[in-house]
This record gives structure tokens, C-alpha cells and sequence, in this order.
């Protein structure tokens, strides 16, 4: 089973079990509940372990949703869903050494997990969610095999600062290599001339917020190439 496992099929589990909890959010729950909730669904879903330092759902809520910490330094938060509230969700099954890595911001109001960012009324979460979409596209328009990781790395941050976004990661970069071992990954950032068709996958995965906004946004999906095309796993 472990050697024929795919990695769509470990990122269908990821995804999966967004949808899942997009059904399951209810105001006044805490994060630690939705966190044991996501991560029980991605056992139940064949999962066996977490690749990213054992955390398997990596939530942030509200005003967390601009920070950006290791995993190995996570703490979730006992954070209570509101009836208007905004929340990223970091997904990272594995099943054998085979990786998923999957995020989405999730916007709540009136108590209901709105699906479309067109139906949601607070425009700067609207827009932040738009952005990062613009971004994904940009990334399909931009890259082929030939892009290194450092140029799509200084294309981006121009981008996000001219649509007056920051780039809130941590170590300032905008994605990683999909590998066995953690400490393998490379990553979307200055200095790394390796190029993007040399990696099997690689994640984008901008963590932006506007300008002085108590506000953060994820969206992370798993890009690969295919006769020269960049595709979404």
C-alpha cells in the first residue's frame, strides 16, 4: 500500500479535510477543538503521521492570522471562533514518506462559513482572498521549468508590495521543494539558483497581509510540471 500511494492522493486528503471542516465550524469553537477535529479527519482518511514537526493543522484566528511561526515553535491558541471571524488552516499529512501540504483561509460570518469570496461582506477580507488568488494565477502565468527558485522568489515580493500587501513569513520566503525529509526542502527565496522544473513538486504558499492590517492570508497548493506546463496537484 505505503509504496503505491500517490501524492495527489495524500493532498486529496489535505484538501479533503478543509471541506470537511468548512462544514464543521461552529462559533464558540475553539481552536484546539478544530485542530483535534482536521486531524482526526486526516487519520480517518488514511493519513499515518504529520510531516511538519507533528503538527497536522497549523490554525491561527482573528489577529494570530498575521503571525508566522516554525512549527517547531507552535502553540495553538485557546481562541473561540466568533460569529464574524477569519481563520488559516495549514494542512501536512504524510502517509509513509509521501507529503501533502495544503492551507486556506476560511472567513466566517454570521455564525456561516461563507464559500464564495464573492459573497463576503468585509471587503478587506474579500480583498486579501482575491489577492491571494491573483497571486496563484500569477505564478501559472510566470513560471516555467527554466524559473530558479530566487526569481520567482523576487517577482512575487514586488508583486505583493505593489498590490500593497507584505509578505509575512518568517524567514521572508514564499514556498518549498516537496521532499522525504523536512530538512531537505529548498525554498522560494534570494540566493536559490536551482530551478523550479528541477523539483518533482513545490509548494506557493504566500502568507500576505495588507499594509498595516491586523489581518493575515494563506493559500497553499502543490504546483508541478508537465510537458512544460505548470499544474495544481
Amino acid at each position: 500500500m505505503l509504496n503505491k500511494i500517490t501524492y495527489h492522493q495524500v493532498q486529496n486528503i489535505a484538501k479533503q479535510t478543509i471541506e470537511f471542516l468548512k462544514r464543521n465550524i461552529k462559533v464558540g469553537m475553539r481552536l484546539t477543538e478544530l485542530r483535534k477535529l482536521a486531524e482526526d479527519k486526516m487519520f480517518s482518511l488514511g493519513a499515518d503521521s504529520f510531516w511538519y514537526w507533528d503538527v497536522g493543522a497549523f490554525i491561527f484566528a482573528g489577529e494570530e492570522t498575521t503571525l508566522s511561526v516554525s512549527g517547531k515553535n507552535y502553540s495553538i491558541s485557546e481562541h473561540q471562533i466568533a460569529e464574524n471571524d477569519i481563520i488559516t488552516v495549514d494542512l501536512s499529512p504524510q502517509v509513509g514518506n509521501v507529503w501533502g501540504d495544503y492551507a486556506r483561509t476560511i472567513i466566517v460570518e454570521n455564525g456561516i462559513v461563507i464559500e464564495n469570496i464573492g459573497d463576503i461582506r468585509n471587503t478587506e477580507w474579500k480583498e486579501g482572498l482575491f489577492t491571494e488568488e491573483r497571486l496563484h494565477s500569477e505564478l501559472k502565468r510566470f513560471a516555467t521549468p527554466d524559473t530558479t527558485f530566487e526569481q520567482l522568489y523576487f517577482y512575487m515580493n514586488a508583486l505583493i508590495t505593489k498590490l500593497g500587501y507584505v509578505n509575512l513569513d518568517f524567514m521572508g520566503n514564499l514556498g518549498h521543494s516537496i521532499e522525504k525529509r523536512k530538512q531537505d526542502r529548498i525554498y522560494i527565496e534570494r540566493g536559490n539558483s536551482s530551478k523550479l522544473g528541477d523539483a518533482r513538486y513545490f509548494t506557493f504558499e504566500p502568507h500576505i497581509s495588507k499594509t498595516n492590517s491586523k489581518y493575515g492570508y494563506k493559500m497553499e497548493n502543490i504546483y508541478y510540471f508537465e510537458n512544460g506546463k505548470l499544474k495544481e496537484l
